[in-house]
Protein backbone atom coordinates (compact mmCIF):
# COMPACT_ATOMS: atom_id res chain seq x y z
CA UNK A 1 0.00 0.00 0.00
CA UNK A 2 1.16 3.26 -0.88
CA UNK A 3 0.15 6.91 0.66
CA UNK A 4 -1.38 9.10 -2.50
CA UNK A 5 -2.08 12.28 -2.39
CA UNK A 6 -4.51 13.66 -4.69
CA UNK A 7 -3.44 17.24 -5.20
CA UNK A 8 -6.48 19.35 -6.97
CA UNK A 9 -6.20 22.18 -8.73
CA UNK A 10 -7.76 25.21 -6.64
CA UNK A 11 -10.75 26.73 -8.50
CA UNK A 12 -10.64 30.61 -8.17
CA UNK A 13 -13.82 32.30 -6.31
CA UNK A 14 -14.53 35.05 -8.56
CA UNK A 15 -17.59 33.03 -10.02
CA UNK A 16 -19.25 30.01 -10.57
CA UNK A 17 -16.93 27.08 -12.55
CA UNK A 18 -18.14 26.21 -16.01
CA UNK A 19 -18.00 22.48 -17.36
CA UNK A 20 -14.71 23.81 -18.80
CA UNK A 21 -12.78 23.60 -15.30
CA UNK A 22 -13.85 20.40 -13.94
CA UNK A 23 -13.17 18.47 -17.21
CA UNK A 24 -9.43 19.85 -16.00
CA UNK A 25 -8.94 18.81 -12.81
CA UNK A 26 -12.08 17.68 -11.43
CA UNK A 27 -13.12 14.30 -13.11
CA UNK A 28 -9.79 13.23 -13.77
CA UNK A 29 -8.66 13.49 -10.16
CA UNK A 30 -11.93 12.24 -8.61
CA UNK A 31 -11.91 8.97 -11.09
CA UNK A 32 -8.01 8.26 -9.86
CA UNK A 33 -8.37 8.65 -6.32
CA UNK A 34 -11.77 6.28 -6.39
CA UNK A 35 -9.46 3.97 -8.18
CA UNK A 36 -6.61 4.18 -6.12
CA UNK A 37 -8.95 3.79 -3.28
CA UNK A 38 -10.29 0.93 -4.32
CA UNK A 39 -6.92 -0.75 -4.66
CA UNK A 40 -6.04 -0.40 -1.25
CA UNK A 41 -4.41 2.79 -1.12
CA UNK A 42 -4.61 5.64 1.42
CA UNK A 43 -5.62 8.40 -0.54
CA UNK A 44 -6.32 12.19 0.44
CA UNK A 45 -8.22 14.18 -2.35
CA UNK A 46 -7.34 18.11 -1.51
CA UNK A 47 -8.17 21.10 -2.40
CA UNK A 48 -10.04 24.31 -1.96
CA UNK A 49 -11.03 28.21 -3.35
CA UNK A 50 -8.23 29.97 -4.43
CA UNK A 51 -9.55 33.40 -3.15
CA UNK A 52 -6.82 35.94 -3.00
CA UNK A 53 -5.63 38.10 -5.45
CA UNK A 54 -6.45 40.89 -8.11
CA UNK A 55 -9.26 39.54 -10.04
CA UNK A 56 -11.38 39.11 -7.20
CA UNK A 57 -10.38 42.61 -5.72
CA UNK A 58 -11.24 44.17 -8.79
CA UNK A 59 -15.22 42.24 -9.35
CA UNK A 60 -15.53 43.44 -5.12
CA UNK A 61 -15.28 46.42 -5.92
CA UNK A 62 -17.59 46.67 -9.12
CA UNK A 63 -20.12 45.14 -6.88
CA UNK A 64 -19.70 47.11 -3.77
CA UNK A 65 -19.09 44.18 -1.86
CA UNK A 66 -15.57 43.45 0.25
CA UNK A 67 -13.35 40.73 -1.26
CA UNK A 68 -14.40 38.19 1.22
CA UNK A 69 -17.52 38.93 1.24
CA UNK A 70 -17.38 37.78 -2.71
CA UNK A 71 -15.14 35.16 -2.29
CA UNK A 72 -17.94 33.33 0.77
CA UNK A 73 -20.48 33.67 -1.95
CA UNK A 74 -18.60 31.84 -4.79
CA UNK A 75 -16.92 29.76 -2.07
CA UNK A 76 -20.47 28.14 -1.25
CA UNK A 77 -21.25 27.83 -5.24
CA UNK A 78 -18.15 25.94 -6.03
CA UNK A 79 -18.49 23.52 -3.10
CA UNK A 80 -22.27 23.19 -3.68
CA UNK A 81 -21.46 22.08 -7.73
CA UNK A 82 -18.55 20.34 -7.03
CA UNK A 83 -20.17 18.15 -4.28
CA UNK A 84 -23.40 17.30 -6.90
CA UNK A 85 -20.75 16.19 -9.56
CA UNK A 86 -19.47 13.72 -6.72
CA UNK A 87 -15.68 14.52 -6.48
CA UNK A 88 -14.75 12.68 -3.73
CA UNK A 89 -12.48 15.01 -1.12
CA UNK A 90 -11.17 14.33 1.77
CA UNK A 91 -11.25 17.92 2.37
CA UNK A 92 -12.12 21.63 -0.07
CA UNK A 93 -11.16 24.06 2.21
CA UNK A 94 -10.59 27.76 1.15
CA UNK A 95 -7.56 29.89 1.18
CA UNK A 96 -8.94 32.63 3.54
CA UNK A 97 -8.44 30.19 6.57
CA UNK A 98 -6.16 31.29 9.21
CA UNK A 99 -4.49 27.75 9.14
CA UNK A 100 -3.92 28.32 5.47
CA UNK A 101 -2.12 31.93 6.54
CA UNK A 102 0.28 30.36 9.02
CA UNK A 103 1.32 27.71 6.44
CA UNK A 104 2.23 29.90 4.08
CA UNK A 105 3.93 32.79 5.93
CA UNK A 106 6.48 29.15 7.87
CA UNK A 107 7.11 28.59 4.16
CA UNK A 108 7.95 31.98 2.84
CA UNK A 109 10.01 32.31 6.09
CA UNK A 110 11.91 29.12 5.68
CA UNK A 111 12.44 29.94 2.07
CA UNK A 112 13.66 33.31 2.51
CA UNK A 113 16.07 32.28 5.73
CA UNK A 114 17.71 30.19 3.53
CA UNK A 115 18.44 32.41 0.74
CA UNK A 116 16.08 31.71 -2.16
CA UNK A 117 13.58 35.26 -1.60
CA UNK A 118 15.77 38.02 -3.01
CA UNK A 119 14.55 41.62 -2.72
CA UNK A 120 14.97 43.68 -5.76
CA UNK A 121 13.56 47.00 -6.97
CA UNK A 122 11.24 46.77 -10.24
CA UNK A 123 9.26 48.48 -12.30
CA UNK A 124 5.02 48.67 -11.10
CA UNK A 125 2.42 49.21 -13.14
CA UNK A 126 -0.09 51.95 -12.03
CA UNK A 127 -3.19 53.37 -12.87
CA UNK A 128 -2.66 57.07 -14.93
CA UNK A 129 -6.13 57.99 -13.90
CA UNK A 130 -6.48 56.13 -10.51
CA UNK A 131 -2.96 56.51 -9.10
CA UNK A 132 -3.90 52.79 -7.88
CA UNK A 133 -1.52 50.26 -8.61
CA UNK A 134 -2.14 47.90 -11.52
CA UNK A 135 -1.62 44.28 -10.96
CA UNK A 136 0.31 42.63 -13.90
CA UNK A 137 -2.30 40.18 -14.79
CA UNK A 138 -4.85 42.62 -15.42
CA UNK A 139 -2.25 44.60 -18.50
CA UNK A 140 -1.69 43.04 -21.68
CA UNK A 141 0.41 43.11 -24.74
CA UNK A 142 1.74 41.56 -27.60
CA UNK A 143 4.60 39.19 -26.14
CA UNK A 144 7.88 40.06 -27.23
CA UNK A 145 9.41 36.68 -27.49
CA UNK A 146 7.16 35.30 -29.85
CA UNK A 147 4.48 38.10 -30.89
CA UNK A 148 1.23 36.42 -29.50
CA UNK A 149 -1.30 39.42 -29.16
CA UNK A 150 -2.82 39.12 -25.74
CA UNK A 151 0.17 37.76 -23.15
CA UNK A 152 -0.17 39.40 -19.63
CA UNK A 153 2.09 40.71 -17.44
CA UNK A 154 3.13 37.59 -16.08
CA UNK A 155 3.02 35.31 -18.64
CA UNK A 156 2.38 34.32 -22.10
CA UNK A 157 0.01 31.20 -22.20
CA UNK A 158 0.98 30.91 -25.61
CA UNK A 159 4.24 30.16 -25.54
CA UNK A 160 4.56 29.86 -21.47
CA UNK A 161 7.31 32.23 -21.25
CA UNK A 162 6.98 34.36 -17.72
CA UNK A 163 7.09 38.01 -18.43
CA UNK A 164 7.14 41.36 -16.98
CA UNK A 165 4.67 43.93 -17.62
CA UNK A 166 6.73 46.72 -18.68
CA UNK A 167 8.15 43.78 -21.46
CA UNK A 168 4.79 43.88 -23.36
CA UNK A 169 4.89 45.57 -26.60
CA UNK A 170 1.47 47.94 -26.49
CA UNK A 171 0.35 47.26 -23.00
CA UNK A 172 -2.45 48.40 -21.89
CA UNK A 173 -4.97 48.05 -18.71
CA UNK A 174 -7.26 45.07 -19.06
CA UNK A 175 -9.47 47.40 -16.48
CA UNK A 176 -9.94 50.48 -18.17
CA UNK A 177 -8.04 50.37 -21.32
CA UNK A 178 -5.67 52.87 -21.02
CA UNK A 179 -1.79 52.78 -21.30
CA UNK A 180 -0.37 51.84 -17.43
CA UNK A 181 2.29 54.29 -15.74
CA UNK A 182 5.65 52.54 -14.40
CA UNK A 183 7.37 53.32 -11.31
CA UNK A 184 9.80 51.93 -8.98
CA UNK A 185 8.58 49.33 -6.38
CA UNK A 186 10.83 46.78 -4.02
CA UNK A 187 9.35 43.36 -4.25
CA UNK A 188 10.47 39.83 -3.15
CA UNK A 189 11.55 37.15 -6.19
CA UNK A 190 12.04 33.77 -5.79
CA UNK A 191 15.03 32.94 -7.05
CA UNK A 192 14.42 30.39 -9.74
CA UNK A 193 17.80 30.52 -11.21
CA UNK A 194 19.15 28.64 -7.89
CA UNK A 195 17.02 25.80 -8.60
CA UNK A 196 17.70 25.13 -12.24
CA UNK A 197 19.84 21.86 -11.92
CA UNK A 198 17.41 20.56 -8.99
CA UNK A 199 14.65 21.28 -11.52
CA UNK A 200 16.41 19.71 -14.44
CA UNK A 201 17.63 16.50 -12.62
CA UNK A 202 14.35 15.94 -11.11
CA UNK A 203 12.47 16.53 -14.82
CA UNK A 204 14.09 14.30 -16.27
CA UNK A 205 13.70 11.75 -14.37
CA UNK A 206 9.85 11.92 -14.87
CA UNK A 207 9.58 9.74 -17.80
CA UNK A 208 6.33 8.24 -17.25
CA UNK A 209 4.79 12.23 -17.51
CA UNK A 210 2.43 12.70 -20.14
CA UNK A 211 5.12 13.78 -23.00
CA UNK A 212 3.38 17.27 -23.91
CA UNK A 213 3.63 17.72 -19.87
CA UNK A 214 7.36 16.86 -20.00
CA UNK A 215 8.26 18.61 -22.57
CA UNK A 216 6.70 21.88 -21.76
CA UNK A 217 8.06 21.70 -18.40
CA UNK A 218 11.76 21.05 -19.45
CA UNK A 219 11.34 23.60 -21.97
CA UNK A 220 10.74 26.12 -19.33
CA UNK A 221 14.06 25.97 -18.12
CA UNK A 222 15.81 27.47 -21.04
CA UNK A 223 14.42 30.87 -20.20
CA UNK A 224 14.57 30.97 -16.20
CA UNK A 225 14.56 34.14 -14.58
CA UNK A 226 13.91 35.43 -10.48
CA UNK A 227 10.03 35.29 -10.32
CA UNK A 228 8.28 38.31 -7.88
CA UNK A 229 6.29 36.41 -5.23
CA UNK A 230 5.10 39.54 -3.73
CA UNK A 231 2.54 42.17 -4.94
CA UNK A 232 1.57 45.91 -4.67
CA UNK A 233 -2.02 45.24 -3.49
CA UNK A 234 -4.06 45.32 -0.65
CA UNK A 235 -5.90 41.93 -0.48
CA UNK A 236 -3.81 38.74 0.25
CA UNK A 237 -1.51 36.95 2.99
CA UNK A 238 0.99 39.78 4.53
CA UNK A 239 4.60 39.07 4.45
CA UNK A 240 5.78 37.97 7.55
CA UNK A 241 8.93 39.84 7.60
CA UNK A 242 9.39 42.94 9.92
CA UNK A 243 9.06 46.19 7.66
CA UNK A 244 6.83 44.59 5.68
CA UNK A 245 4.11 42.80 7.22
CA UNK A 246 2.63 45.80 8.26
CA UNK A 247 2.35 47.58 5.07
CA UNK A 248 -0.58 47.69 3.89
CA UNK A 249 0.02 47.43 0.33
CA UNK A 250 2.58 44.90 0.08
CA UNK A 251 0.88 41.61 -0.39
CA UNK A 252 1.98 37.41 -1.09
CA UNK A 253 1.67 36.55 -4.39
CA UNK A 254 -1.58 35.11 -4.98
CA UNK A 255 0.21 32.31 -7.40
CA UNK A 256 3.11 31.69 -4.08
CA UNK A 257 -0.01 31.14 -2.00
CA UNK A 258 -2.12 29.38 -4.00
CA UNK A 259 -0.03 26.15 -4.53
CA UNK A 260 0.52 25.78 -0.82
CA UNK A 261 -2.87 25.09 -0.30
CA UNK A 262 -1.92 21.75 -1.36
CA UNK A 263 0.32 21.59 1.84
CA UNK A 264 -2.03 24.03 4.16
CA UNK A 265 -5.29 21.66 3.30
CA UNK A 266 -3.50 18.33 4.18
CA UNK A 267 -2.74 19.66 7.36
CA UNK A 268 -6.28 21.49 8.15
CA UNK A 269 -7.29 17.73 7.51
CA UNK A 270 -4.95 16.28 9.92
CA UNK A 271 -5.92 19.02 12.50
CA UNK A 272 -9.78 17.96 11.67
CA UNK A 273 -9.11 14.30 11.54
CA UNK A 274 -7.84 14.30 15.53
CA UNK A 275 -4.43 13.55 14.63
CA UNK A 276 -2.54 16.70 13.69
CA UNK A 277 0.79 14.56 12.30
CA UNK A 278 -1.61 12.52 10.15
CA UNK A 279 -0.60 14.68 6.52
CA UNK A 280 2.90 13.88 6.66
CA UNK A 281 2.99 10.26 5.74
CA UNK A 282 1.34 11.80 2.49
CA UNK A 283 4.28 14.06 2.06
CA UNK A 284 7.66 12.21 3.00
CA UNK A 285 8.36 8.42 2.50
CA UNK A 286 7.86 6.36 5.48
CA UNK A 287 9.21 3.06 6.63
CA UNK A 288 9.08 0.98 3.16
CA UNK A 289 5.95 2.90 2.33
CA UNK A 290 6.62 5.67 -0.66
CA UNK A 291 4.23 8.79 -0.48
CA UNK A 292 3.10 9.70 -4.29
CA UNK A 293 1.55 12.76 -5.28
CA UNK A 294 -0.46 13.89 -8.12
CA UNK A 295 -1.40 17.26 -9.11
CA UNK A 296 -4.56 17.91 -11.53
CA UNK A 297 -4.72 20.70 -13.85
CA UNK A 298 -5.59 22.26 -16.89
CA UNK A 299 -2.77 22.83 -18.97
CA UNK A 300 -2.48 27.05 -18.44
CA UNK A 301 -1.04 26.14 -14.80
CA UNK A 302 1.79 23.67 -15.59
CA UNK A 303 4.31 26.43 -15.43
CA UNK A 304 3.45 27.24 -11.68
CA UNK A 305 3.36 22.93 -11.08
CA UNK A 306 5.93 21.67 -12.38
CA UNK A 307 8.68 24.68 -11.82
CA UNK A 308 7.30 27.20 -9.27
CA UNK A 309 5.68 24.77 -6.58
CA UNK A 310 9.11 22.37 -7.08
CA UNK A 311 11.05 25.21 -6.09
CA UNK A 312 9.34 26.24 -3.33
CA UNK A 313 9.51 22.96 -1.48
CA UNK A 314 13.04 23.16 -2.84
CA UNK A 315 13.85 26.01 -1.25
CA UNK A 316 11.85 24.83 1.73
CA UNK A 317 14.12 22.07 2.27
CA UNK A 318 17.77 23.76 1.08
CA UNK A 319 17.58 21.14 -1.80
CA UNK A 320 18.23 24.42 -4.42
CA UNK A 321 22.19 25.74 -5.19
CA UNK A 322 22.31 27.63 -1.96
CA UNK A 323 21.47 24.12 0.25
CA UNK A 324 20.05 25.65 3.25
CA UNK A 325 17.59 23.63 6.51
CA UNK A 326 14.17 22.48 5.98
CA UNK A 327 11.86 24.25 8.25
CA UNK A 328 9.30 23.10 10.79
CA UNK A 329 7.54 20.44 7.92
CA UNK A 330 10.83 19.14 7.26
CA UNK A 331 11.65 17.10 3.82
CA UNK A 332 8.92 17.56 1.65
CA UNK A 333 8.79 15.33 -1.37
CA UNK A 334 8.19 16.54 -4.74
CA UNK A 335 5.53 16.31 -7.33
CA UNK A 336 5.39 12.27 -8.21
CA UNK A 337 3.21 13.38 -11.35
CA UNK A 338 2.23 16.87 -12.73
CA UNK A 339 -1.35 15.46 -15.03
CA UNK A 340 -2.16 18.10 -16.83
CA UNK A 341 -5.56 18.23 -19.26
CA UNK A 342 -6.00 20.06 -22.27
CA UNK A 343 -8.74 22.77 -22.78
CA UNK A 344 -12.35 21.67 -23.55
CA UNK A 345 -14.18 24.75 -26.32
CA UNK A 346 -17.75 24.09 -26.44
CA UNK A 347 -19.62 24.10 -30.12
CA UNK A 348 -16.04 25.36 -31.74
CA UNK A 349 -15.52 28.29 -29.34
CA UNK A 350 -13.24 28.90 -26.27
CA UNK A 351 -15.67 29.21 -23.29
CA UNK A 352 -16.25 33.14 -22.56
CA UNK A 353 -18.42 34.03 -19.80
CA UNK A 354 -18.75 37.49 -20.77
CA UNK A 355 -19.96 36.16 -24.63
CA UNK A 356 -21.80 34.04 -23.16
CA UNK A 357 -20.58 30.72 -24.44
CA UNK A 358 -20.49 28.99 -21.55
CA UNK A 359 -22.15 26.40 -18.96
CA UNK A 360 -21.73 26.60 -15.89
CA UNK A 361 -21.25 23.40 -13.66
CA UNK A 362 -24.66 23.99 -11.64
CA UNK A 363 -27.25 24.93 -14.60
CA UNK A 364 -25.88 21.44 -16.18
CA UNK A 365 -27.06 19.52 -13.49
CA UNK A 366 -29.84 20.92 -13.10
CA UNK A 367 -30.84 19.85 -16.38
CA UNK A 368 -28.72 16.24 -16.92
CA UNK A 369 -27.42 13.61 -14.66
CA UNK A 370 -24.47 14.19 -12.82
CA UNK A 371 -22.85 10.61 -14.48
CA UNK A 372 -23.86 12.15 -18.05
CA UNK A 373 -21.27 14.77 -17.54
CA UNK A 374 -18.74 12.40 -15.99
CA UNK A 375 -18.69 10.13 -18.82
CA UNK A 376 -18.65 12.48 -21.49
CA UNK A 377 -15.39 14.11 -19.76
CA UNK A 378 -14.20 10.74 -19.36
CA UNK A 379 -14.79 9.25 -22.66
CA UNK A 380 -14.76 12.44 -25.17
CA UNK A 381 -12.81 14.89 -22.72
CA UNK A 382 -9.70 16.94 -23.20
CA UNK A 383 -7.25 14.40 -22.21
CA UNK A 384 -4.11 14.82 -23.89
CA UNK A 385 -5.49 17.22 -26.54
CA UNK A 386 -8.09 19.75 -26.99
CA UNK A 387 -11.49 18.75 -27.64
CA UNK A 388 -14.53 20.13 -28.45
CA UNK A 389 -17.85 19.66 -26.46
CA UNK A 390 -21.31 19.58 -28.37
CA UNK A 391 -24.50 19.15 -27.53
CA UNK A 392 -24.98 16.66 -30.87
CA UNK A 393 -22.26 14.61 -29.44
CA UNK A 394 -23.34 14.85 -25.70
CA UNK A 395 -26.78 13.59 -26.37
CA UNK A 396 -25.77 10.84 -28.54
CA UNK A 397 -23.08 9.43 -26.29
CA UNK A 398 -25.63 9.31 -23.48
CA UNK A 399 -28.65 7.70 -25.53
CA UNK A 400 -26.26 5.17 -27.18
CA UNK A 401 -23.50 4.40 -24.88
CA UNK A 402 -25.18 4.79 -21.03
CA UNK A 403 -28.54 4.42 -22.04
CA UNK A 404 -29.30 1.84 -24.62
CA UNK A 405 -25.78 0.10 -23.86
CA UNK A 406 -24.80 0.26 -20.11
CA UNK A 407 -28.57 0.87 -19.00
CA UNK A 408 -29.97 -1.53 -21.09
CA UNK A 409 -28.06 -4.39 -20.06
CA UNK A 410 -28.57 -3.78 -16.63
CA UNK A 411 -32.24 -3.50 -16.69
CA UNK A 412 -33.08 -5.98 -19.14
CA UNK A 413 -30.82 -8.31 -16.57
CA UNK A 414 -32.63 -7.13 -13.72
CA UNK A 415 -35.79 -7.22 -15.19
CA UNK A 416 -35.22 -11.43 -16.69
CA UNK A 417 -33.79 -12.19 -12.97
CA UNK A 418 -36.88 -10.66 -11.31
CA UNK A 419 -39.80 -11.71 -13.59
CA UNK A 420 -38.27 -15.52 -13.49
CA UNK A 421 -37.04 -16.15 -10.19
CA UNK A 422 -37.04 -13.04 -8.01
CA UNK A 423 -33.72 -13.45 -6.96
CA UNK A 424 -30.17 -14.62 -7.85
CA UNK A 425 -30.42 -18.08 -9.37
CA UNK A 426 -28.39 -20.29 -8.40
CA UNK A 427 -26.11 -21.78 -11.85
CA UNK A 428 -26.14 -24.88 -13.28
CA UNK A 429 -22.95 -25.94 -15.15
CA UNK A 430 -21.62 -23.43 -16.87
CA UNK A 431 -20.89 -24.01 -20.40
CA UNK A 432 -17.77 -22.16 -22.52
CA UNK A 433 -19.51 -18.98 -24.09
CA UNK A 434 -20.34 -18.69 -20.03
CA UNK A 435 -16.60 -18.70 -19.42
CA UNK A 436 -15.50 -16.68 -21.97
CA UNK A 437 -17.78 -13.79 -20.86
CA UNK A 438 -16.46 -13.91 -17.14
CA UNK A 439 -13.07 -14.05 -18.44
CA UNK A 440 -13.19 -11.23 -19.94
CA UNK A 441 -15.17 -9.23 -17.39
CA UNK A 442 -12.27 -10.59 -14.85
CA UNK A 443 -9.13 -9.79 -17.23
CA UNK A 444 -10.36 -6.53 -17.92
CA UNK A 445 -9.75 -5.47 -14.27
CA UNK A 446 -6.15 -5.37 -14.86
CA UNK A 447 -6.50 -3.59 -18.24
CA UNK A 448 -8.61 -1.18 -16.78
CA UNK A 449 -7.09 -0.35 -13.73
CA UNK A 450 -3.45 0.00 -15.79
CA UNK A 451 -4.82 2.71 -17.75
CA UNK A 452 -6.72 4.51 -15.07
CA UNK A 453 -3.18 4.64 -12.83
CA UNK A 454 -1.47 5.64 -15.72
CA UNK A 455 -4.16 8.99 -16.59
CA UNK A 456 -5.41 7.42 -19.55
CA UNK A 457 -8.59 7.56 -19.08
CA UNK A 458 -10.44 7.55 -22.31
CA UNK A 459 -8.73 4.74 -23.07
CA UNK A 460 -9.90 2.75 -19.54
CA UNK A 461 -13.64 3.89 -19.81
CA UNK A 462 -13.28 2.58 -23.53
CA UNK A 463 -12.52 -0.96 -22.43
CA UNK A 464 -14.85 -1.35 -19.46
CA UNK A 465 -17.56 -0.34 -22.43
CA UNK A 466 -15.65 -2.51 -25.07
CA UNK A 467 -16.97 -5.47 -22.14
CA UNK A 468 -20.75 -4.16 -21.79
CA UNK A 469 -20.82 -4.34 -25.74
CA UNK A 470 -19.47 -8.35 -24.98
CA UNK A 471 -22.18 -8.93 -22.04
CA UNK A 472 -24.98 -7.62 -24.62
CA UNK A 473 -23.78 -9.90 -27.61
CA UNK A 474 -23.62 -12.59 -24.82
CA UNK A 475 -27.49 -11.93 -24.00
CA UNK A 476 -27.95 -11.82 -27.96
CA UNK A 477 -26.82 -15.16 -28.31
CA UNK A 478 -27.92 -16.83 -25.38
CA UNK A 479 -31.24 -15.52 -25.60
CA UNK A 480 -32.06 -16.02 -22.19
CA UNK A 481 -36.12 -15.23 -22.91
CA UNK A 482 -35.92 -18.31 -24.91
CA UNK A 483 -35.23 -20.67 -22.42
CA UNK A 484 -38.34 -21.14 -20.41
CA UNK A 485 -38.32 -24.29 -20.85
CA UNK A 486 -35.11 -25.31 -19.97
CA UNK A 487 -35.12 -23.50 -16.38
CA UNK A 488 -31.27 -24.59 -15.60
CA UNK A 489 -29.73 -23.47 -18.34
CA UNK A 490 -31.99 -20.58 -17.97
CA UNK A 491 -30.49 -20.32 -14.79
CA UNK A 492 -26.80 -20.30 -15.38
CA UNK A 493 -27.30 -17.83 -17.83
CA UNK A 494 -28.80 -15.24 -15.88
CA UNK A 495 -26.64 -15.87 -13.19
CA UNK A 496 -23.58 -15.23 -15.58
CA UNK A 497 -24.94 -12.53 -16.91
CA UNK A 498 -25.64 -10.84 -13.41
CA UNK A 499 -22.06 -11.41 -12.55
CA UNK A 500 -21.00 -9.72 -15.44
CA UNK A 501 -23.06 -6.81 -14.70
CA UNK A 502 -21.68 -6.57 -10.95
CA UNK A 503 -18.06 -6.82 -12.42
CA UNK A 504 -18.93 -4.12 -15.15
CA UNK A 505 -20.50 -1.79 -12.58
CA UNK A 506 -17.11 -2.29 -10.72
CA UNK A 507 -15.14 -1.17 -13.76
CA UNK A 508 -17.33 1.79 -14.25
CA UNK A 509 -17.90 3.38 -10.37
CA UNK A 510 -15.31 5.30 -10.67
CA UNK A 511 -16.07 7.51 -12.81
CA UNK A 512 -20.12 6.55 -12.49
CA UNK A 513 -20.05 6.68 -8.70
CA UNK A 514 -24.03 7.39 -8.42
CA UNK A 515 -25.33 5.01 -11.01
CA UNK A 516 -22.89 2.50 -9.70
CA UNK A 517 -24.61 2.60 -6.47
CA UNK A 518 -28.15 2.03 -8.31
CA UNK A 519 -26.83 -0.85 -9.92
CA UNK A 520 -25.70 -1.77 -6.74
CA UNK A 521 -29.09 -1.61 -5.59
CA UNK A 522 -30.85 -3.02 -8.88
CA UNK A 523 -28.94 -6.42 -8.16
CA UNK A 524 -30.59 -6.51 -4.88
CA UNK A 525 -27.01 -5.06 -3.21
CA UNK A 526 -26.90 -3.57 0.39
CA UNK A 527 -24.97 -0.78 1.94
CA UNK A 528 -22.78 1.72 -0.09
CA UNK A 529 -20.24 1.21 -3.14
CA UNK A 530 -19.46 4.07 -4.14
CA UNK A 531 -19.48 6.57 -1.30
CA UNK A 532 -20.35 10.22 -2.33
CA UNK A 533 -19.11 13.87 -0.84
CA UNK A 534 -20.52 15.83 1.63
CA UNK A 535 -20.66 19.25 2.80
CA UNK A 536 -20.12 19.76 6.21
CA UNK A 537 -20.11 23.45 8.12
CA UNK A 538 -16.88 23.81 9.74
CA UNK A 539 -15.87 26.59 12.33
CA UNK A 540 -11.98 28.14 11.22
CA UNK A 541 -9.75 26.30 13.90
CA UNK A 542 -8.13 29.37 14.72
CA UNK A 543 -10.38 31.93 14.67
CA UNK A 544 -13.99 30.79 16.31
CA UNK A 545 -15.38 33.77 14.31
CA UNK A 546 -15.28 32.29 11.36
CA UNK A 547 -17.69 29.47 9.96
CA UNK A 548 -17.59 27.69 6.11
CA UNK A 549 -18.63 24.87 4.06
CA UNK A 550 -16.34 22.14 3.50
CA UNK A 551 -16.17 19.50 1.26
CA UNK A 552 -15.49 15.70 2.95
CA UNK A 553 -16.65 12.53 3.13
CA UNK A 554 -16.03 9.31 4.67
CA UNK A 555 -14.59 6.55 1.69
CA UNK A 556 -13.20 3.91 3.67
CA UNK A 557 -15.73 1.28 2.93
CA UNK A 558 -15.19 0.88 -1.33
CA UNK A 559 -15.25 -2.43 -2.88
CA UNK A 560 -11.76 -4.15 -3.94
CA UNK A 561 -11.29 -3.36 -7.26
CA UNK A 562 -11.41 -7.26 -8.47
CA UNK A 563 -14.63 -9.33 -9.15
CA UNK A 564 -17.33 -9.80 -6.14
CA UNK A 565 -19.05 -13.44 -6.49
CA UNK A 566 -22.76 -12.54 -6.78
CA UNK A 567 -24.89 -14.49 -4.12
CA UNK A 568 -27.72 -16.69 -4.97
CA UNK A 569 -30.92 -16.12 -3.30
CA UNK A 570 -30.00 -12.37 -3.38
CA UNK A 571 -34.18 -10.95 -3.45
CA UNK A 572 -33.53 -8.45 -7.56
CA UNK A 573 -37.03 -6.08 -7.35
CA UNK A 574 -38.48 -4.75 -10.73
CA UNK A 575 -35.74 -2.36 -11.65
CA UNK A 576 -36.41 1.50 -12.66
CA UNK A 577 -34.02 2.69 -15.72
CA UNK A 578 -30.75 3.99 -14.37
CA UNK A 579 -29.86 6.64 -17.05
CA UNK A 580 -32.15 9.22 -18.61
CA UNK A 581 -32.86 9.10 -22.41
CA UNK A 582 -32.60 12.92 -23.77
CA UNK A 583 -34.91 13.97 -25.74
CA UNK A 584 -34.42 14.75 -29.33
CA UNK A 585 -34.85 18.31 -29.57
CA UNK A 586 -32.71 18.81 -25.86
CA UNK A 587 -29.93 20.23 -28.91
CA UNK A 588 -31.50 23.09 -30.60
CA UNK A 589 -33.09 23.67 -27.23
CA UNK A 590 -29.34 24.06 -25.78
CA UNK A 591 -27.58 25.69 -29.13
CA UNK A 592 -31.07 28.28 -28.10
CA UNK A 593 -29.75 28.99 -25.06
CA UNK A 594 -26.12 29.32 -26.40
CA UNK A 595 -27.35 31.79 -29.00
CA UNK A 596 -29.44 34.02 -26.38
CA UNK A 597 -26.09 34.01 -23.78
Amino acid sequence: MSHILSAVAWPYANGPRHIGHVAGFGVPSDVFSRYMRMSGHDVLMVSGTDEHGTPILVQAEQEGVTPQELADRYNRVIVEDLTQLGLSYDLFTRTTTRNHYAVVQEMFRTVHKNGYMVEQTTMGAISPSTGRTLPDRYIEGTCPICGYDGARGDQCDNCGNQLDAIDLINPKSRINGETPKFIESNHFFLDLPAFVDALGDWLRSRTNWRPNVLKFSLNLLDDVRPRAMTRDIDWGIPVPLEGWESNPSKRLYVWFDAVIGYLSASIEWARRSGDPDAWRQFWTDGDGEAALSYYFMGKDNITFHSQIWPAELLGYTGGGAKGGAPGPYGQLNLPTEVVSSEFLTMEGKQFSSSRGVVIYVRDMLSRYQPDALRYYISSAGPENQDADFTWADFKRRTNDELVAGWGNLVNRTASMVHKNFGAVPEPGRREPVDEALLAQTTTAFGRVGELIGSHRHKAAIGEAMRMVQEANRYVSETEPWKLKTDPDRLATVLHTTTQAVSDLNTLLSPFLPHSAQQVHEALGGTGTISPLPRIDEVTDLDDPSRRYPVITGDYREVPAWEPRAVVPGTPVAKPSPVFTKLDDDMVEAELDRLRQG
